[in-house]
């Protein structure tokens, strides 16, 4: 226990009046309502060195180059086999609309990785161009600046980042946006529509809406809003590609894509929402292509982005191997063998590639030290098993730093040894990707998955002083 003031106790009842004002996750020993998860408040900012905040910066123009170059190597099939592991699982509809030509230049708007902090440097271990969580980071900077704290990105950076997106993409200062939540992603709902309150704030029309609410005509979209109906200008798609065929007015919104109606973004391109673009990146047939494409973006993103492979079932040849995996220090050419390792040597990570109810929320991420043996083999089975319809991905599993990290409790300043996660949110504006915010996920030391939870604080990040 390290001790209690009356300033620590301003901040904990400020954040958390905050949070709870804007109807987003409670906190424990609050009032546990609408079933919204919780977590732990910090009294202070997330510290990250000078250093690590200029990695951070260089982070994002790095990640939309890489985003640029996999749209390129896909959109002009550069590669057959790269082309023919993207597409798996999706449908012709969507596989024709994402190599239209209208959306050939389109990328996500919102790019943020998920940044684990290890004794050896950040890693990132995915990337996610649909994400959630930057409307619960807005809220929570919006309460430690008015504490008096300097945030990355400032108090409002979310917010701005996120308008200046909307309007760029939208080539227009006072676009019509539809942020559109769908049944799967309901739980966002609150945060979105928190996000969309807040745009208004600076001026914005926009609206958290489902996709029920959607008005189609051959014209364009509409909402209906107090002041009456109103065309959109811009939807913000918060919803998963995996599931179109759950959403209602799905094919609507996508025909207005296709004949200019509207901008929706992310665009319709599930090749960039999947994990094994990372294993792409890792391929030793693609290096040439990497190196050349992204410059001196190339060596950024060699040093963070975790070592992955795509669990492909196929048996390679006798005179070839899986490149870059080895098993007891020696070289496979089946994923099979990996089912026999001992708690030790099961040190790994499967999780599903993209295109799929279960690969948001670490849902179904498996770690294979943290299972019995018999279960690791069948998650190795069910995941080749799925290669033809829902790809897999498998890492090796990275211990993280454990750092001190203070949070509120029972009237308390307490501290733990943590594991922290970074999610640094890239708003991309004029064809650079700009930091908003950066959010900490720190969670005790015996998890071994870091993601939001009644036992994890969450805090916005500010830079350390000397």
């Amino acid at each position: 226990m390290i001790g209690r003031t009356a300033n620590t106790n301003i901040i904990a009842d400020a954040v958390a009046g905050h949070i709870e004002a804007a109807g987003l996750w409670h906190i424990p020993g609050g009032r546990e309502q609408d079933n919204r998860r919780a977590h732990l408040i910090s009294p202070v900012p997330f510290p990250l060195t000078a250093s690590q905040f200029d990695e951070l910066q260089r982070l994002g123009d790095a990640l939309l180059a890489f985003y640029s170059s996999l749209n390129n190597i896909y959109l002009q099939k550069k590669t057959d086999w790269v082309n023919e592991y993207l597409d798996i699982g999706k449908g012709e509809d969507l596989l024709r609309h994402a190599r239209m030509r209208y959306q050939k230049a389109a990328l996500p708007g919102i790019i943020r990785p998920d940044v684990l902090m290890t004794d050896d440097g950040f890693q990132i271990t995915e990337l996610d161009s649909v994400p959630g969580g930057f409307g619960h980071l807005d809220c929570l900077s919006a309460a430690y600046a008015d504490c008096g704290f300097d945030l990355i990105g400032t108090g409002r950076g979310i917010r701005d980042g996120f308008a200046a997106m909307l309007r760029d993409v939208a080539k227009q200062e006072d676009p019509v946006v539809a942020i559109v939540v769908s049944e799967e992603s309901k739980d966002y709902l609150p945060e979105m529509t928190y996000l969309a309150n807040e745009l208004q704030r600076l001026g914005l029309r926009a609206f958290a809406v489902a996709p029920g609410e959607l008005i189609f005509t051959e014209e364009c979209l509409y909402i209906e809003a107090d002041s009456g109906r109103l065309k959109i200008d811009v939807v913000y798609r918060f919803f998963e590609l995996f599931d179109a065929l759950n959403i209602p007015k799905f094919e609507l919104v996508s025909y207005a894509a296709r004949k200019r109606l509207v901008v929706v973004t992310p665009p319709y391109k599930p090749f960039l929402e999947e994990k094994m673009l990372l294993g792409l990146f890792r391929n030793p047939a693609l290096e040439r292509y990497w190196r050349d494409s992204l410059g001196e973006h190339y060596r950024v993103l060699d040093a963070t982005l975790a070592d992955t492979h795509i669990f492909d079932n196929r048996i390679v040849p006798p005179n070839a191997e899986i490149s870059g995996f080895r098993w007891k220090g020696e070289p496979i050419r089946d994923w099979n063998v990996i089912k026999e390792g001992s708690q030790k040597e099961r040190r790994l990570v499967l999780k599903p590639s993209g295109f799929s109810p279960i690969a948001w929320g670490s849902r179904g991420v498996k770690i294979g030290h943290d299972m019995s043996g018999d279960d690791w083999s069948d998650a190795v089975d069910n995941a080749l098993g799925s290669f033809d319809s829902s790809p897999w991905v498998l890492q090796r599993f990275r211990d993280t730093s454990l750092i001190g990290v203070k949070y509120f409790s029972d009237g308390e300043v307490r501290e733990m040894k943590a594991r922290v996660r970074l999610c640094p949110y890239y708003f991309v504006v004029n064809g650079r990707a700009n930091l908003g915010g950066v959010l900490a996920t720190a969670c005790p030391k015996d998890k071994k998955l870091i993601h939001g939870m009644t036992d994890a604080v969450m805090m916005p990040c500010r830079i350390k002083e000397d």
